[in-house]
């Protein structure tokens, strides 16, 4: 076999080739939608049960009267944040006025916050509402803010599915939790 050491066989297994792997097995709960609600019961969802734990092991950054703001579990870029209500809601439109202003000053702070600690040039901003709409958890409501920077769909995501995040998921915790 020509090409050096990285074309060795792989145990027979496969053809080899010159890709790189970057295994993500957390990844899988997601794919399989371990913990997502079955149904409308708030027993069942995590953004229900997050609130009963601590901040640190939840990945809460903040904590309002009706709403909080928490690290997305599987960030879309480093930094991805979700603000949710405290009450199990599902429709945008089921938001009493107060959680509405609420959700979106947290969501202004939240902004703010990520712009000081990582200087993100722009932000996405915005819910899915409903499966067909691509809600991961259409039971209840929540809303992503997403960091963005020049260059961040680069070729990682756009050819190799893959995203890197520069710190776990704690330590962006704690920088944006100080933050706040």
């Amino acid at each position: 076999m020509t090409g050096g050491p990285e074309f060795a066989e792989q145990d027979g297994v496969g053809i080899p080739d010159a890709l790189q792997r970057l295994w993500t097995p957390h990844r899988m709960a997601y794919i399989k939608g371990q913990d997502k609600p079955d149904g409308d019961e708030p027993a069942g969802c995590p953004f229900c049960r997050l609130v009963g734990m601590d901040d640190e092991a939840a990945l809460i950054v903040a904590r309002g009267k009706l709403v909080y703001a928490v690290l997305n579990l599987y960030p879309y870029n480093p930094g991805h944040l979700l603000v949710v209500p405290y009450r199990h809601v599902a429709d945008y439109p089921e938001l009493t006025a107060a959680e509405t202003v609420e959700l979106a000053e947290f969501t202004q702070h939240a902004m703010r916050v990520v712009r000081e600690v990582s200087a993100a040039h722009g932000f996405n901003v915005g819910m899915n509402q409903g499966v067909i709409a691509g809600a991961g958890i259409a039971a209840h409501l929540h809303q992503h803010v997403v960091p963005r920077w020049g260059g961040d769909a680069n070729f990682m995501p756009v050819i190799g599915h893959t995203k890197v995040l520069p710190q776990l998921l704690g330590q962006t915790r704690e920088l944006l939790a100080g933050a706040w």
